[in-house]
């Protein structure tokens, strides 16, 4: 039994050993017929290498890495991922942008209808991202960066502030990884796939009960060595950051409100950290643990930053608004990490525009004023200073005027004003607060502007422009326009269709409307004080008084007037001097007086007492409706032309003396039935009642600007 079964694997194994055998063969086969197909293609490979590599060494270039024609071939191409660029320092490796631009501007690739908002533009990979809100909500929206065909939004929320002074989204999406990561007014952070899906969301200003950012949250999500990095400014956790994967508290460190400025990342002496621009201090965190490695204060109460910080290792450069200047401080890495102060200035005051470094000087917007206006250019002059010192080598325009919103003017004197800008190719390209587009020289010497065109008027800009593939992606309030500015011949890579000139885009001029208030307030976005709210009450009774007197004199001389003409000389003089009083007091006092809310209430007891004026048994004629619905639509035209004035110049009281009418009405009513005689005294009485009316309207508006917000006396 045994032995059979030795001759049976003896004889398998045989078997076996011939199969072997065979595949062996077919194997050595097919690797002698692979070795000579890899050999035929090694042959090819080195012939189309030769055909492409040779030419480039014997000009003494390098091989190119990428597609992109405007970066040379030793620079990665990373779009424009961030607000301020791939390095964020508003700098542009981009080269062979135009040196000039025709008469009638450059040519725009597109223009689209965009809705409110301060974002700014991030683009990679032939998509242009931002933020926006409408009616319907706020949206991410992702646009083809060829022709602007939207490809997807995404809506996160309602609309903010729609009626506001400021409405609309304020931060600008961030690109990372194929994923676009942004943040909302209301201090949420988002991340959404490249389909515009979401991800994850966290809630961080509701989560870490956020202070410091009562305008609306504005910081641009920083995403860097795989972490989202927020500043919150809530207790132990002024500064977060954010598995960027997931969406997970991976620490949150600091005690101290924060402010409008996005956390910059930053290397010094090989060890990494986050600047942390705030509320009232500068910090810095260890990225990895986000330990806070050293804090300098910078002010007390309310304060705000919005301006970028400017790092070149190992010098820290910052600025801040409301006439404060700038500084530049010397760090140090490692385990002692700190900070020196190399100097400070008063110079170069930046809000809501950054400044970029190029070389050794910084170029940027010196603020005057205590406040940039929503709606007009702000006082200042551009700047450039030398970094290391501070001192100032040329300025563009005068600090102590407000430059004209005449375009013509604005380029015959080559003034620039408030503007955002990004340095490219040896080239500043700079976007005013009126939508001015302007093409200047680098230059430490002085300033020579190349080219000038009115870009996107009608509406402020403040969003700073991002530039992808000789692009410039620019945005206001109304829409959004892309505009060609690199060489002509290589248009045709970045362009579908036929383009638009400048002059074809809609346009529209700011006017400033400053002039009517004769002084305005250095913070006009503040509450008035208790004290200006005394003064504008007093020199609104001194109006009614002297429109009283007014017409007194006129009833002595004529005696014959009827009571309705007597309130129609009453109405009319009040209504005149409420408009022109409190720009002559201004001035005269150099302080704010504000009467326009004389005008108001009056064109209100119009409409009530035109209402009230038919009696019982008077027939309504055809003509009697048509004056009464002259009236009201003057009225309602009174209240939009006080509404849209306080918005054109930032007052807040824009919206409280509107809602004072339904305080007045019920005296208004009464005055007009009780007082219907033509005699002296009830007059006199009718007059008394307005006076009480007129408080119960002032008042009401102060209760409410009370209930609103902390007022104060001075």
């Amino acid at each position: 039994m045994c032995h059979r079964l030795i001759l049976i694997d003896a004889n398998g194994a045989a078997e076996h050993g011939h199969t072997h055998a065979c595949m062996l063969k077919e194997k050595l086969s097919r690797e002698m017929l692979v070795f000579k197909m890899c050999r035929v293609h090694a042959y090819r490979l080195l012939i189309f290498a030769a055909h492409c590599i040779l030419p480039i060494i014997l000009s003494g270039q390098e091989p190119a890495t990428h597609d992109n024609p405007f970066l040379d071939a030793d620079v990665v191409d990373t779009g424009w991922p961030h607000i301020r660029g791939p390095n964020y320092d508003g700098i542009s490796s981009e080269t062979r942008l135009a040196d000039s631009w025709p008469d009638d501007g450059p040519p725009v690739l597109w223009v689209t209808e965009l809705g409110q908002g301060y974002s700014s533009w991030v683009v990679k990979d032939n998509r242009a991202y931002t933020q926006y809100q409408s009616l319907a909500g706020q949206f991410v929206i992702c646009l083809d960066a060829s022709d602007g065909q939207p490809i997807w939004r995404y809506r996160y929320d309602w609309p903010f502030e729609a009626t506001g002074l400021y409405p609309g989204p304020r931060s600008t999406p961030t690109i990372a990884n194929n994923r676009i990561y942004f943040s909302t007014p209301l201090g949420a952070v988002g991340c959404l796939n490249e389909y515009g899906k979401l991800i994850w969301q966290q809630e961080l200003k509701t989560k870490f009960d956020g202070k410091g950012t009562d305008f609306g949250y504005a910081c641009s999500p920083t995403v860097f060595d795989g972490k989202v990095i927020m500043p919150v400014g809530g207790a132990g956790a002024c500064m977060v950051a954010l598995d960027a994967a997931d969406g997970s508290i991976l620490w949150a460190s600091g005690d101290a409100s924060a402010s409008y400025t996005p956390a910059l990342p930053i290397t010094v002496d090989g060890h990494r950290q986050v600047i942390g621009y705030l509320e009232n201090d500068l910090a810095a965190f260890d990225l990895g643990t986000g330990r806070e490695l050293w804090r300098q204060h910078l002010s007390n109460g309310y304060d705000e930053h919005a301006a970028w910080p400017i790092f070149r290792e190992p010098y820290l450069w910052t600025s801040a608004p409301f006439q404060a200047g700038s500084q530049l401080l010397r760090l140090s890495g490692g385990q002692n990490a700190s900070f020196e102060r190399v100097w400070d200035s008063l110079v170069m005051s930046n809000d809501v525009s950054s400044s970029v470094l190029v070389d050794e000087h910084l170029y940027g917007f010196d603020l005057a004023e205590a406040q940039s206006k929503a709606h007009r250019p702000s006082r200042g002059a551009f700047r450039s200073i030398t970094w290391l010192s501070g001192k100032t080598s040329w300025s563009n325009g005068d600090a102590k005027l407000r430059r004209s919103t005449d375009y013509e003017e604005n380029k015959r004197r080559q003034t620039i004003g408030q503007a955002s800008l990004i340095a490219a190719d040896g080239k500043l390209i700079v976007l005013n607060d009126l939508g001015d587009l302007i093409l200047a020289k680098i230059d430490s010497d002085k300033y020579v502007e190349l080219a000038r065109t009115p870009a996107i008027k009608g509406d402020i800009c403040w969003t700073s422009p991002a530039l992808d593939r000789g692009r410039l992606f620019l945005r206001n309030h109304t829409r959004a326009v892309c505009i060609y500015i690199g060489e002509p011949a290589l248009m045709a890579t970045v362009a579908r269709g036929e383009p638009l000139s400048v002059s074809d885009l809609p346009q529209s001029s700011v006017v400033d409307l400053a002039s009517l208030l004769g002084v305005e307030p250095d913070y006009s976005m503040d509450p008035p004080t208790y004290r200006w709210l005394r003064i504008w009450f007093l020199s609104s009774l001194a109006i009614l008084g002297s429109a009283g007197l007014f017409v007194c004199l006129i009833w002595r001389c004529k005696r014959s007037l009827s009571s309705h003409r007597i309130r129609w000389w009453f109405w009319a003089t009040a209504m005149v001097l409420g408009l022109i009083v409190g720009s002559v007091a201004s001035l005269a006092s150099r302080d704010f007086v504000f009467t326009w809310p004389v005008t108001l209430f009056f064109a209100f007891q119009i409409a009530v007492y035109q209402s009230a004026m038919r009696r019982r048994k008077e027939p309504t004629t055809r003509l009697k409706k048509w004056q009464d619905r002259i009236v009201a639509i003057l009225f309602l035209a009174v209240c939009f032309a006080y509404y849209y004035a306080c918005r054109r110049l930032s007052l807040v009281t824009e919206w409280v003396f509107l809602c004072g009418f339904a305080a007045s009405c019920p005296i208004l009513l009464f005055s007009r039935v009780m007082t219907t005689r033509n005699r002296p005294v009830f007059l006199l009485a009718e007059f008394s009642l307005t006076l009480f009316a007129f408080a119960a309207f002032y008042g009401s508006a102060v209760v409410l600007l009370g209930l609103k917000y902390n007022l104060s006396d001075f």
